[in-house]
């Protein structure tokens, strides 16, 4: 029996110690969820004054800058320069004394016209060593072997009719 009882309080102490060590383990949580929290604040903190920074900073530049039309007329004086700095360009590097300009489809049409009548030459200037012997044309109407026994069978019957 005594050490049964020995058992009970040695199991009450755990049971206590447990608790403890649950308590303990909850406000070590709790301890750390709050240097979270506060991190995150000093995070956030930092963040939003740098973003403040930011912004003055874009405000600066935009007020440098100034109002967005002119912006835009900047934009369209430098396009303006492009279409110039182009047609200088296109204006030199066209030929001079020739001055007209040549429509591609024509010129194709020439172009192939020339093949055409070159192809046709070379067709016509075929060399005669190209051409082989040929039979001569023959000047008698063709018989056939069949016409022809038929002839002489029509010539043994008309032979045994007289």
């Amino acid at each position: 029996w005594y050490q049964r009882r020995v058992a009970l309080n040695a199991l009450k102490r755990k049971k206590r110690y447990e608790e403890q060590l649950n308590k303990i383990d909850g406000t070590l949580c709790t301890i750390e969820f709050q240097r979270e929290a506060l991190e995150n604040a000093n995070t956030n903190t930092e963040v939003l004054k740098n973003m403040g920074f930011a912004a003055k900073a874009l405000e600066g530049a935009h007020k440098q800058i100034g109002d967005i039309d002119k912006v835009h007329d900047l934009m369209d004086d430098i396009a303006e320069q492009q279409e110039l700095a182009n047609e200088i360009s296109s204006a030199i590097s066209s030929p001079m004394g020739f001055g007209m300009e040549m429509d591609e489809d024509e010129l194709m049409a020439e172009l192939e016209g020339m093949e055409q009548e070159d192809m046709d030459r070379q067709l016509l200037d075929i060399p005669d060593s190209a051409v082989p012997d040929l039979p001569s044309v023959p000047n008698a109407v063709p018989t056939s072997a069949a016409q022809e026994e038929e002839d002489e069978d029509m010539a043994a019957l008309a032979a045994w009719a007289t």
